[in-house]
């Protein structure tokens, strides 16, 4: 059986690469799939803890997220093709302006 320090230390490097790429990259998709690389390593950690604990709550937590990602991630890539048909470009740096 792997030990649940393993969980945790991947989930702390998914965690880490997340926030590295949402904080250097400005493409506005790329920033949205960074989030979503974060929200996967909370869900790896509450997984692995829910089975190490032999509860259900981290599991059922679990599936909220992943319902609140899937949400997030329709609404967001709405978002950016309306933002790109207006401006023309997805980097954060060329829009001056997020007003309608």
């Amino acid at each position: 059986m792997i030990p649940l320090s393993w969980y945790m230390i991947l989930a702390a490097i998914l965690f880490s690469i997340g926030t590295y790429g949402f904080l250097v990259r400005r493409n506005i998709i790329i920033m949205f799939l960074s989030i979503e690389l974060m929200l996967n390593a909370v869900n790896l950690n509450l997984i692995a803890m829910s089975h190490y604990l032999e509860c259900l709550r981290g599991h059922t937590f679990t599936l909220f997220i992943i319902t609140v990602a899937a949400a997030e991630a329709a609404i967001g890539l709405g978002l950016v093709i309306v933002l790109f048909r207006n401006k023309k470009t997805v980097y954060v740096d060329h829009i001056k302006e997020l007003k309608g």
